[in-house]
């Protein structure tokens, strides 16, 4: 099997138990080739720990879910040296951290210093316990949630520097009447989800796949494309804080990857304004008066509109 058609087998088993997430396993795949990860936004109940748990199942990766409350400190993340009595040794026991896909749930919840430590190790890809470092699971992933209309009593936002972090951000939204109608059709008269999502890729196959998506070709038509939109979130009258570098590499790799998920082998323009909201919304900061009447994705939105599309762009440009 191609590893293209792979990607559509991957949909394909997170659709036996999560309806009409297609787009959203195809960013996560993308994010994935790129050692990128997710920041989710949802309400509770719209199966992000199912989305998440049947990725890891069918990447064949070690799942792990980690509930975020204010007490929770950076060593339940990252693990401990304890005592052992009967062996008179201390002995090393690794956090929930050390998986493949971790599921952070409700971010928002820990305070400042736990959500430091963990965006460390997504930065590193390593985790220090107590002077020992350890290096993670590779493919490695963290999916961070949190809840768009919780109270902001007892949360702890993530501040700029942190959000800029995540390869990109995904709204999972409430499922479509279609959709949500399919699911009761499915469900009707059983007790619990009984199909089982199966293993689609393995190590060597995600190996082979981040090596062919970084030959995709940008023609410079598109990287200048690209950096005007970047650029313009920097001088837009709606924004405070635009895009940084980090974000411009961000985006040009989720291009890379749409167009290497689509079957090709260089960047079109289309490639660039479907992935834009994505990897740019949760990376721009409003100023007050822009914030009172458009959202992040809306801004981003227009200043891609706005900006002169290539005529001819491809692989040559």
């Amino acid at each position: 099997m191609q590893l293209s058609e792979k990607i559509n087998r991957l949909k394909q088993e997170i659709g036996k138990v999560i309806i009409g997430k297609d787009a959203e396993v195809e960013l996560m795949a993308i994010s994935l080739l790129f050692n990128g990860h997710i920041l989710l936004e949802s309400v509770p109940g719209t199966g992000k720990t199912m989305l998440a748990k049947s990725f890891a199942t069918a990447i064949g990766g070690k799942f792990s879910r980690i509930q975020f409350t204010p007490d929770v400190l950076p060593s339940d993340i990252t693990g401990i040296q304890f005592f052992n009595p009967k062996i008179q040794e201390f002995e090393l026991r690794p956090g929930p951290i050390l998986a493949n896909i971790v599921l952070a749930d409700e971010i928002n919840r820990a305070t400042p210093r736990t959500q430091s430590s963990l965006l460390e190790v997504m930065e590193e890809r390593q985790v220090t316990i107590d002077g020992i470092t350890l290096p993670l699971q590779m493919p490695f992933m963290v999916i961070a949630t949190q809840n768009p209309v919780e109270s902001q009593q007892g949360t702890f936002p993530l501040p700029a520097a942190q959000m800029d972090r995540f390869f990109m951000k995904l709204k999972v939204d409430y499922p479509s009447y279609e959709d949500e109608r399919k699911m009761l059709q499915i469900q009707r008269g059983k007790r619990s989800y009984d199909k089982e999502v199966t293993q689609v890729f393995s190590t060597e196959d995600f190996e082979q796949l981040k090596t062919a998506v970084f030959d995709t070709q940008i023609s410079e038509d598109i990287e200048a494309f690209l950096l005007s939109i970047v650029r313009e979130t920097r001088n837009h009258h709606d924004i405070e804080l635009g895009i940084s570098p980090r974000g411009t590499l961000a985006l040009m790799r989720a291009s890379q990857g749409k167009a290497f998920l689509s079957g090709r082998s260089f960047v079109i323009p289309d490639d660039v304004k479907f992935v834009a909201p994505f990897v740019l919304g949760h990376r721009i900061h409003l100023s007050i008066e822009g914030s009172l009447t458009k959202t992040p994705e809306e801004v981003i939105a227009e200043i891609v509109d706005l900006i002169d599309v290539p005529v001819e762009a491809g692989a040559n440009g």
